[in-house]
């Protein structure tokens, strides 16, 4: 898959995300959470489209503070997930949503703004996590043991499709 400009912009974004604290309230869950997780507060699903490439990403609005990013080109069905890991986390990214799971075997570079890891990867925005994500509106990042939950506030789930209908 060709690296679209969104994609080194949102790559860029995420990784300035690293400078911010790392531990928000109500962010990481533990291995016994069940159910659907609630919206933190400030936190929220973001989609933006620029001509054929999409991004849907997590976090702070108007802020470099992001937890993942999604991105797509126009009904390809095809994404490439970034985030940030701790030193020493394994090279994937891990994602449930609602009881489905999936690991994708990602690219990990140092980060060069903190101790960490940006990871990339790439998936099929047919996979059951994302179907599952695109029902319920809510995904979360497993790093570990840890548990964190993204959910979008009220009003605001209509972006996950948004990006799921232009993706393919």
């Amino acid at each position: 898959m060709r690296v679209p400009a969104l994609f080194v912009l949102s790559s860029l974004t995420l990784a300035l995300a690293a400078c911010g604290t790392t531990s928000q309230p109500g962010m990481g869950l533990s291995v016994a959470s069940s159910g659907a997780p609630a919206p933190v507060e400030g936190y929220d699903w973001f989609f933006h489209q620029d001509g054929d490439g999409a991004l849907l990403a997590y976090g702070l609005e108007e802020s470099d503070d992001l937890r993942i990013g999604m991105e797509c080109r126009k009904s390809t069905g095809r994404l490439a997930l970034s985030t940030l890991a701790p030193e020493g986390a394994a090279a994937e990214i891990h994602l449930e949503s609602g009881g489905d799971t999936e690991r994708y075997p990602a690219l990990s570079e140092p980060s060069e703004l903190n101790d960490g890891l940006f990871l990339t990867a790439e998936a099929k925005a047919g996979d059951p996590v994302f179907q599952r994500f695109r029902r319920l509106g809510w995904l979360a990042l497993w790093q570990g043991e840890e548990r964190h939950a993204y959910a979008p506030q009220p009003g605001s789930g209509d972006r996950v499709e948004r990006f799921f209908a232009f993706c393919g």
